[in-house]
Formats: structure tokens, sequence, C-alpha cells
């Protein structure tokens, strides 16, 4: 069995994911296993996995659609492997991602996590920064100078503000994911609500910035989506960061506590969002996005 899986969670474009699946595949280190869990339909994807030929590839497609947190889960519980990633089915390796992120957790065989350098590409591939990335960058991620170790309520404060992780390119320990995974109740939230949990549970991540290594891909808001601009995201957002706030309340965790009720990246996130959901007349969403741009949580009192 191979010390690392690449487990692929699939609904949407097939080229895209057939890019994701060939730049595993380009791995200059080739000591892998890769699972793609199809949650669509597509006609052509069983019949092009299968002339692959490559015995390190395991496909199989749900009988039924899953919807996102729940092949999520499925993928964290077909995962074998002491170290797992759950990338993005529109997202791509550089050959150099495996052997890069080895030579991190040999450095750090401890490390529950490793976020190593990524990159951000818009729908045709092209490298691209824009505000969301220069906002992480500028205002929330930590300042790393090649290699840094960070756990606990620093770790937990930094992301609660303002999450700068970029998820698909992660790098999990495989039995500690497989022990939380992914919470029924978020669809949006989970990934940040997965690395809190795992902080809780005494994991630490190693954030490694001196290679980029990894490219993941942001799509234009589609000014046509109506998804987009139901304001939903943000009251699953406002649910996590007051039931979070409480719970490391209580585990004496101020700062991260506080983090999570003033959650000053997803009210700006909300704020930005606003304008689109006017001009699309979901005055609805509007209303959600206004709230939660512009009200924090507040501590329970005892």
């Amino acid at each position: 069995m191979s010390s690392f899986d690449f487990m692929l969670p699939y609904y949407g474009d097939v080229r895209l994911m057939q890019d994701a699946v060939r730049s595993v595949l380009a791995q200059t280190d080739p000591d892998f296993r890769l699972v793609v869990v199809d949650d669509g339909r597509e006609p052509e994807v069983p019949g092009w996995f299968e002339q692959l030929g490559d015995e390190r590839v395991h496909y199989l497609r749900n009988e039924q659609n899953l919807g996102i947190t729940k092949n999520f889960q499925k993928c964290v519980e077909l995962s074998q492997a002491e170290r797992v990633v759950i990338m993005g089915c529109d997202d791509l390796l550089h050959p150099h991602y495996l052997q890069t992120v080895r030579s991190i957790l040999a450095e750090h065989p401890e490390a529950g996590m490793v976020q190593p350098g990524v990159e951000v590409i818009d729908g045709t591939g092209a490298v691209t920064s824009g505000l969301a990335d220069q906002t992480k960058r500028w205002l929330y991620s930590p300042r790393i100078n090649g290699r840094r170790v960070m756990g606990g309520e620093e770790l937990a404060a930094s992301v609660l503000r303002g999450n700068w992780l970029y998820f698909p390119s992660i790098c999990w320990r495989g039995e500690a994911l497989r022990a939380v995974n992914f919470r029924d109740d978020y669809s949006v939230i989970q990934d940040l609500a997965l690395v809190i949990d795992l902080l809780e549970l005494g994991e630490q991540m190693v954030i490694d910035d001196s290679t980029k290594t990894f490219q993941y891909r942001r799509h234009a808001v589609s000014e046509s989506s109506v998804q987009a601009f139901s304001g939903s995201r943000f009251t699953e957002a406002e649910r996590y960061f007051s039931a979070v706030a409480d719970r490391l309340d209580a585990r004496g965790w101020p700062k991260a506590a506080r983090a999570a009720r003033f959650h000053s990246a997803s009210r700006f996130h909300a704020l930005t969002m606003l304008p689109g959901a006017l001009r699309h007349g979901r005055a609805d969403g509007a209303k959600l996005m206004a709230r939660h741009a512009l009200t924090t949580g507040r501590r329970q009192e005892a």
C-alpha cells in the first residue's frame, strides 16, 4: 500500500478533471495512489479512466449524487494512506508537489497538516492574483520566511480572522483526518471547520511558501448564478462562527474565540458581494449579506 493518497472528489467539468488527473500522474515521485470518486453522470468518464491503464488510479462512480459534503466524507473514508490530499477536481499539481511535501514531512514528521506553496490560476489556467487572494496574502496570512510550524490557539485565531489556507493543496495526516472527517452540517465552511477541529486535538501545521507546488483554480463568480447572491453561505458562516467561538472560549482560547466572533474576512467578503445581489434584484440575499457584514457575534454570558 502506498504511503500517500490523492483523493479526488469529482463533479463538473470533464476536461478540467482530466487535467487534474494528468497533473497527479506527472509527479516526479511515482509512489502514490489516486482515488477518484465521481458524483456525476458524464457518460464518457468511466471509459476515459479505464483506458488510462494505470494501476495507481482507482475510479468509482456513486450510485446516486451525494452532494459535496457527503462526497468529501466518502473520500476521507476511502483513504488508507499515512498521508492524504483531497484536491479539487479542477486544480493542478506541479510535478514536484509530492517530492516537496515528502521533504517537508521528513523534517517535520509529527505534522498533522502541511500547507505548501500555492499559486492561483483562473478558469483558463493563467496565473492570477485577484482581490480575494491579495487580501489573504497581505491582511490575513502570517509572514512566512520559507517554512514555519504553527498550531493551537495561534493558528486557530489566524484562520478564523481570515481563512488564508488553500484547502485542496493541504496534505493531511491520514489517521487524524479519518478520525475527525468533515462535519455533516456545513457545505461551504467545512474546510475551515475541519482545520479547527484538528487544531483542537493538538495537530500542528507546517506552512512552507518557499516553492510553489500547487495551482489553485479560482473561477470568477458568475453574474447569472442565483446561489452566489442568495446569501445562504453567510447564514452558514454565522452559525459556524457563533458555535466555534463559544467552544473556544470554553477551551480557554480567548483570542481565537474573539477572532471567530469578529470574522473580519467573512464580513468583508459579504460586503463585496452585496452590490451584485442588488444588481440582480436579490433583496433577500442583500439583506443577509448586509447583516453579516455589519454585525459581530457576542459572547454568551454565563
